[in-house]
């Protein structure tokens, strides 16, 4: 087992110490780029309409004219968008030290006047907020698979005699997430993004109630036999990673690190040079990028942002390494059991697969987090693995308070700063510090986004900075109290912080969704649950006792 981890841990520390040396890359020529007409009210060469036209029809347009009513001065602008598509953007008009702003937006159909789109608020600037099926993770949305995924995450852990257990409407509420997902699947992001919090907020107050439980509790038993659970395991894997090849697509984040990784092998600086199409595609800590280089360098990145099989490659990795991660730690902490139950719980999990599919780095997230708790009986390797975990999307570095003072705080801040230190200086040698910190931490601080209460609202300043307040000050508390703690409390703790960081930030998502349902599982099911083949006496003896501390 201890073999197991070190060559984990070995396997991370080796990809973020990655050389430098490799393949250039190009940036792509978009083929429907926007060109403006040389006249207004004559039709372009191969076109049927003149822009005076396609204005015309787009102010037509009910929640258009609605938004012009009340935008004074405003002016509009009609392009050419492709070989057979109009785009018409209407604009706020410029004020002192604010630029114009795009209010509503119009897709015409040159052939036949359709409007073919029409947008206006948030989902004028933000493509993703439209509803554009499949945009994310493409047949992992539909309702035939979505569906059955929720059900087989549920019903292995549903106890028939007791309808009512918590544990019951835990599993639901991790689920809850979809309701929201599906609105936004609908571009209705008025409606997904409040309904988004209330799971959060459950579920931060459920980990802390789960970290102070003391006592033994009655068992959860499997509904199945453990080991139908691992036949489960490897037909599910085996599906969503035939899924990811053949049905998904690579979001700006995956792409991200395509390019990121290609830019280290290359010698390149990393940060403050990203190709047009993904121009803040170096807003994250360089782990992510060390942690596609062996993927880009067997599957080289085409200077493009095409099929990105690289990309596929990494996620499927990330997933994986996730499973495997949760399989050691069920077993460390419960046996055999608890380690196929927890594997199979990921597998299952609709949002695991959304994330998988989508081709994201957000697993890797869960993975490294998974990785520290492994450790956590070993300061040194437990440190250095949550600086790895905390250069990739930042958020966890809300944990190292936590993990610091577990055990030997003074070994794990070492490991920790040295780690960090050697993981940041290709950084820091080629854009310095004030790049990095411009293209990463103060992009974060200072973007706008629609996807959570702050940012849909816009005029909740004062109530965000409390929420963000209460967060630090639950990272800090949380890494004294309480006393007594095994690993199975530290994740519960861990889910807790990281789920206060994200009930705080600007930028929220559903894929952050797998940062914390791994560490939800094994507060659940890590002190209580019992393989239906166990003999009662015997499993419920064994299960009153605590975990054995990693």
């Amino acid at each position: 087992m201890r073999a197991a981890a070190a060559l984990l841990a070995a396997g991370c520390l080796l990809c973020a110490a990655a050389p430098a040396a490799g393949t250039p890359g190009s940036t792509r020529v978009d083929p429907n780029g926007l060109t403006t007409p040389d006249r207004q009210d004559r039709p372009p060469k191969g076109h049927v309409r003149a822009a005076v036209d396609v204005l015309a029809i787009a102010k037509d347009v009910p929640k258009v004219a609605d938004v012009l009513r009340r935008h004074r001065g405003y002016t509009e602008v009609a392009y050419m968008k492709g070989a057979d598509r109009w785009q018409v953007s209407f604009f706020d008009p410029a004020r002192r030290g604010r630029p114009r702003r795009e209010i509503a937006q119009v897709l015409v159909l040159d052939r036949t006047g359709a409007v073919l789109e029409a947008w206006t608020g948030h989902q004028v600037a933000w493509s993703m907020a439209r509803g554009y099926p499949g945009a994310f993770g493409r047949k992992a949305n539909a309702l035939y698979l979505w569906l059955p995924l929720c059900l087989l995450f549920v019903l292995p852990f549903v106890d028939p005699r007791r309808p009512f257990r918590l544990l019951h409407l835990d599993l639901l509420v991790l689920l809850g997430f979809s309701v929201s997902l599906a609105f936004f699947n609908h571009g209705e992001i008025g409606v997904s993004v409040p309904l988004a919090y209330p799971p959060l907020v459950y579920l931060l107050v459920r980990m802390l109630f789960a970290a102070r439980r003391r006592g033994p509790a009655r068992p959860i038993r499997l509904l199945v036999p453990a080991t139908w659970l691992a036949i489960a395991v490897i037909f599910l894997l085996g599906f969503r990673y035939a899924l990811n090849i053949a049905n998904s697509n690579v979001i700006d984040v995956g792409y991200a690190g395509a390019i990121g990784a290609d830019k280290l092998m290359d010698g390149t600086r990393l940060y403050g040079d990203f190709p047009p199409d993904n121009q803040h595609g170096d807003t994250y800590g360089p782990v992510v990028y060390y942690a596609y280089v062996p993927f880009e360098q067997a599957l080289p990145w085409s200077g493009r942002w095409d099929d990105l099989p690289a990309a596929h490659a990494a996620a499927i990795f990330f997933d994986a390494l996730a499973v495997a991660l949760l399989w050691l730690l069920g077993r460390r902490i419960g046996g055999r059991a608890l380690g196929i139950a927890l594997a199979y719980a990921w597998a299952a999990f609709p949002f695991t697969l959304y994330a998988m599919n989508a081709n994201s780095n957000d697993s890797l997230v869960a993975a490294l987090v998974l990785l520290a708790l492994l450790l956590a009986g070993r300061p040194a390797a437990r440190g250095a693995v949550a600086a790895l975990a905390g250069l990739t999307k930042f958020a966890p570095l809300a944990l190292a308070p936590l993990l610091a003072t577990y055990r030997q705080p003074v070994r794990f801040t070492a490991a920790f700063a040295v780690t960090a230190g050697v993981v940041m200086l290709p950084a820091f040698l080629g854009a310095g510090v004030d790049v990095f910190w411009e293209r990463t931490l103060e992009f974060q601080r200072e973007r706008g986004s629609p996807f959570s209460i702050w940012g849909f609202e816009g005029n909740l300043e004062t109530l965000q900075q409390i929420v963000q307040g209460a967060a630090v000050l639950l990272a800090l508390v949380v890494a004294f109290l309480p006393r007594r703690r095994d690993v199975v409390t530290l994740a519960a703790l861990a889910a807790g912080v990281l789920i206060a960081v994200q009930l705080g930030v600007t930028h929220w998502f559903y894929l952050y969704v797998v940062w914390f349902a791994p560490l939800v599982l094994i507060a659940l099911l890590g002190r209580d649950l019992v393989d239906r083949g166990a003999s009662t006496p015997a499993a419920e003896a064994a299960r009153s006792s605590p975990p054995v501390p990693a």
